[in-house]
């Protein structure tokens, strides 16, 4: 492997997370033990039913708990208790109000740290503050503009491999060019580059399918279990990047915008530098972040496209009048495009891909009129939250309209969080965002998807929202 440089970190580092399952499960058991009597209402006895459920079809089981308990409720899963809170002013006050109460990485996201390390989901505090703030110069305009470059590229290029009048995993292709925009725009590497992008890309995909197993398979440790799998993969992962970071290091160019050279060269206000772990480990973060939602919505897009054919008409009357059959540029994607946006906006709602925005609580608080202990694993799940009727009346009708910009702007604070909200939102919010509404673009200036006749579509959660088994489409051309 390639040497790590030995500098000091831009802040001390969080300390490390055991990976010992035995261990996490004392803890859970001892934090709970501890917190005693000040859990909010909601069903307390152990349950196989409800913890299969949580992980096959939770929608059902969080509305109607909130139906019966209101915006804050626990519920026991598995081995301990955990505490849901849903709604605008729950969503408000975990994101933006109160975001002190919490920490991201002693919550189900310290389950991601095997894979992506120190990065941006695991880790909290000032030293998540100092290194958000180092990354920040990163995704402004003039960067997230070059990247467009690639997405362009590489859009055209999947787009002139499908044939009309076939059936196509429009999820499984979505997922192959998310990944490759991700290997030019994040690392910099070319996807077609046996030696690296290529490896890289299919061990990333080998390190990704850990966190998509049941629970209970993953716990396992032994010679050939899928731990042993994501522990290979992550060192050739880790082969690759250490070696890309020692070279770019070493020669400096001032004209590559992909991500990894400009975090080798980023400097905070006082001149701090990100460690090469550091630079690892956010890389592969933004790497998890940005591949598995921009392939998921835009799947989740063409699926209601297909479903809503007025919707489509409507979208392609807009794109023709604006595009003419170009592609489009990002001030036209950011500006010009209103309905896009609409539409991108109500499959997020419908879709959110980080579904859930899981926390521990490192103070006690109140909320609601009930206690949640230090300790307490709690979640906000913007899933949920995005069809309470109240907030969104026929929540599961697809309505782009209902996100005019002053219908929006008047929903209540916390409404609508698909990227988060405060200090701590998406960092590659605009990244993913033009990356969904180019290749949508794109993909209907030439192009159809119908749904095929008696198949249903079934969502499931982990890592994040995608359709169970992938999303078969019947391509034809545009009419």
């Amino acid at each position: 492997m390639a040497t790590v440089d030995s500098s000091a970190p831009i802040a001390e580092r969080p300390p490390r997370m055991s990976a010992n399952p035995v261990k996490r499960v004392a803890d859970d058991l001892a934090a709970e033990w501890r917190g005693r009597g000040s859990y909010p209402p909601g069903p307390s006895d152990f349950s196989f039913a409800r913890t299969k459920q949580m992980a096959r079809d939770p929608l059902p089981l969080l509305l109607g708990a909130y139906e019966e308990f209101g915006p804050i409720f626990s519920m026991r899963l598995l081995h301990t208790r955990v505490i849901f809170m849903l709604g605008p002013e729950a969503n408000n006050f975990v994101t933006v109000g109160h975001p002190e109460n919490f920490h991201w990485r002693e919550s189900s996201f310290g389950d991601l740290i095997p894979l992506l390390g120190d990065g941006l989901l695991t880790i909290d505090d000032d030293y998540h503050d100092r290194a958000r703030a180092i990354m920040l110069p990163a995704f402004h305009r003039e960067q997230v503009e070059a990247s467009t470059a690639a997405m362009t590229a590489e859009a055209g290029a999947a787009l002139a491999d499908l044939r009309p009048d076939t059936v196509v995993d429009v999820y499984a292709w979505m997922r192959r060019l998310a990944m490759r925009i991700a290997m030019r725009a994040l690392l910099g590497l070319d996807p077609d580059d046996g030696g690296k992008g290529a490896v890289a890309a299919e061990n990333f995909e080998e390190a990704l399918g850990f966190f998509g197993i049941d629970f209970a398979l993953r716990l396992l440790r032994g010679p050939g279990s899928p731990w042993r799998r994501l522990m290979a993969a992550r060192a050739v992962l880790d082969q690759i990047v250490f070696t890309e970071i020692a070279r770019r290091r070493g020669a400096p160019d001032s004209g590559r915008r992909d991500i990894l050279s400009l975090l080798v060269e980023a400097r905070g206000e006082a001149g701090e530098r990100f460690t090469d772990t550091e630079i690892r480990d956010q890389v592969m973060t933004l790497m998890f972040a940005g591949h598995d939602t921009s392939t998921s919505t835009v799947t989740f897009a063409l699926y209601e496209l297909a479903h809503h054919p007025d919707v489509l008409e409507r979208l392609c009357e807009e794109q023709d009048r604006v595009l003419g059959g170009e592609a489009p540029t990002i001030d036209q994607l950011e500006r010009e495009l209103p309905y896009l946006d609409m539409v991108v906006d109500e499959v997020l709602r419908l879709y959110p891909p980080a579904w859930i925005g899981p926390r521990r609580a490192v103070r006690d608080f109140e909320f609601g009129g009930y206690s949640v202990p230090r300790g307490a694993y709690v979640n906000y799940v913007s899933w949920a939250s995005h069809r309470i009727p109240e907030v969104f009346p026929e929540p599961e009708a697809f309505v782009p309209e209902r996100f005019t910009r002053e219908r929006k702007a008047a929903l209540p604070r916390g409404a609508y969080v698909p990227f988060g909200g405060g200090q701590r939102v998406c960092i590659g919010k605009r990244f993913g965002q033009l990356e969904v509404k180019l290749v949508t673009t794109m993909f209907l200036q030439r192009l159809r998807a119908d749904a095929l006749p008696g198949r249903t579509m079934t969502v499931r959660q982990m890592p994040t929202l995608s359709p169970r088994g992938g999303l078969q489409m019947r391509l034809r051309p545009r009419g």
